[in-house]
């Protein structure tokens, strides 16, 4: 099975991409994309797992529970600054209402359900840049390590034009703490313009995995192990949303050895 996963026609849920741990061969991430039509519904409740919704485009009222949200997001594009974001703990009951056309990612890990429904607003958002020259990008942290949550790991990053990005090629898929931990991740990409295209791979030091794909506004690329690096090319910039999960919530990782000397220039 391919680790390309393209976007589809919406259902009659909304729903254009549907990667369960079942259909990626897994055991933690779950991820969804919605898109809604102003005054369309979607509704669901994520059995014995936690979600963080980041609306990616447009605006929504969500109801967590007996709590409700509204008039989240104002992005028209998701390179227009950080997301709006809403973490709902295991086992809560939520809907999702679009007061204009709204495009959702939904983010899923096992957990207890302990916490609280909350709204992660831009200004709560993490940023930081990471490399330099070709090699930069702009990271925005909706849920890293430190915030509250039991797996989830979710994160936005734009990788200019004709840069790389999760460079030098590093890899999360040992459980071996504090050296590295397993985390698996999904990759969910757009373009600027939108009629781009950038350059994944995933790799393993075996080459059990060795898949390399052209990836397209909408489509999302499975990582269960292994190197995955992307790089965009010349004219198009590049964003990503991250998800990922494992047994322990912290991201720690390893470059591979026969290009970390780039870490060291």
């Amino acid at each position: 099975m391919s680790l390309l996963v393209h976007s589809a026609a919406p259902d009659a849920d909304g729903v254009v991409i549907n990667i369960t741990p079942q259909r990626a061969g897994w055991r933690y991430v779950g991820f969804r994309v919605v898109k809604l039509a102003a005054g369309k519904t979607y509704a669901g409740c994520e059995e014995a797992r936690e979600a963080c919704l980041v609306i990616l485009t447009g605006k929504v009222d969500v109801t967590a529970g007996l709590q409700t949200f509204t008039a989240l997001g104002d992005r028209a594009d998701v390179f227009d600054g950080p997301a709006t974001s809403v973490y709902i703990p295991a086992d809560l009951p939520y809907r999702i209402r679009a007061i204009e056309d709204a495009e959702i990612a939904l983010c899923t890990a096992p957990a207890a359900g302990s916490g609280s429904p909350r709204v992660i607003r831009p200004d709560q958002v993490g940023q930081e840049i990471r490399g330099e020259g070709a090699n930069q990008r702009y990271v925005r942290n909706i849920l890293d390590d430190k915030a509250e949550a039991e797996a989830l790991l979710v994160v936005e990053v734009i990788t200019p034009a004709g840069h790389w990005s999760s460079y030098p090629p590093h890899k999360h898929d040992r459980d071996a703490y504090p050296e590295e931990t397993f985390l698996e991740e999904t990759y969910y990409h757009r373009l600027s313009p939108p009629q781009g295209f950038a350059i994944q791979r995933v790799y393993t030091d075996d080459r059990l995995i060795d898949e390399t794909m052209t990836v397209e506004t909408g489509d999302a690329v499975m990582v269960p192990r292994g190197y995955h690096p992307v790089g965009t090319p010349y004219g198009y910039d590049l964003y990503y949303l991250n998800v990922m999960a494992g047994p322990r919530r912290q991201w720690v990782f390893k470059n591979d050895p026969a290009h970390a000397w780039i870490m060291k220039k």
